[in-house]
């Protein structure tokens, strides 16, 4: 099964631009998620932000998740939330988005908190930190618990890729259901679509070469 592309939304994102930047990105390829992380931006800001995005990614066929942000999910008809700020509002996003909505949960440090939030019923939980700078490649650290999790688990899981292309080979290597950029989407020299394209490409191939070796 070929993993597929998890998008998150660049920290310093134009509101009044960056509905064409997605738009363009979906061009290029198959996208699984698009999430919208929280830079701090005010509920109002959030809300106008998101109301442009829902349509344009749930056209594509890509869910939309909100950074701990169930309201403003809810007001828009996001298809879910990523949490990642404690057991808590884990417990009342599970409460609200379930069972029809997404749910999934970061900042895991542990293997341990992996276990634990899987066991609430969580869709998927995501191995690499948002709020660190991003480097070239995947965190070490990522790769390992990606893997582990992989092996283990039936719980999909997400590896967060670095800013360089190169480094979705990587995570696609460590069996996760998903793969995660930001930077190199948004960043890339020709462009998100063309970002998207080669990283599907890059996905297809892995895929191709484990089905041949298998």
């Amino acid at each position: 099964m070929t993993p597929r592309l998890y998008l998150v939304t660049p920290a310093d994102l134009d509101i009044d631009s960056f509905a064409d930047r997605l738009a363009n990105a979906l061009s290029g390829g198959d996208v699984a998620c698009l999430l919208v992380t929280d830079e701090g931006r005010g509920e109002a800001a959030s809300q106008k932000l998101v109301e442009r995005l829902v349509p344009i990614a749930q056209a594509a066929g890509t869910a939309v998740l909100l950074q701990n942000d169930t309201r403003t999910a809810g007001r828009c008809r996001a298809d879910g939330v990523h949490v990642d700020s404690g057991t808590e509002d884990l417990a009342r996003a599970l409460e609200t988005f379930r069972p029809d909505g997404i749910v999934g949960v970061g900042d895991l440090r542990t293997r341990h908190d992996a276990m634990s939030v899987a066991e609430l019923g969580v869709d998927y939980v995501f191995f690499g930190l948002l709020d660190q700078s991003e480097e070239p490649e995947a965190h070490a650290k990522t790769l390992k618990f990606a893997a582990w999790w992989a092996e283990v688990f039936e719980t999909p899981c997400v590896a967060l890729a670095g800013a360089s292309m190169d480094s979705v080979e990587a995570c696609a290597a460590t069996g996760a259901d998903f793969v995660a950029l930001r930077g190199a989407v948004w960043n890339h020299p020709e462009g998100p679509a063309a970002a998207v394209n080669a990283a599907n490409a890059i996905l297809a191939r892995h895929s191709l070469s484990v089905a041949e070796d298998g």
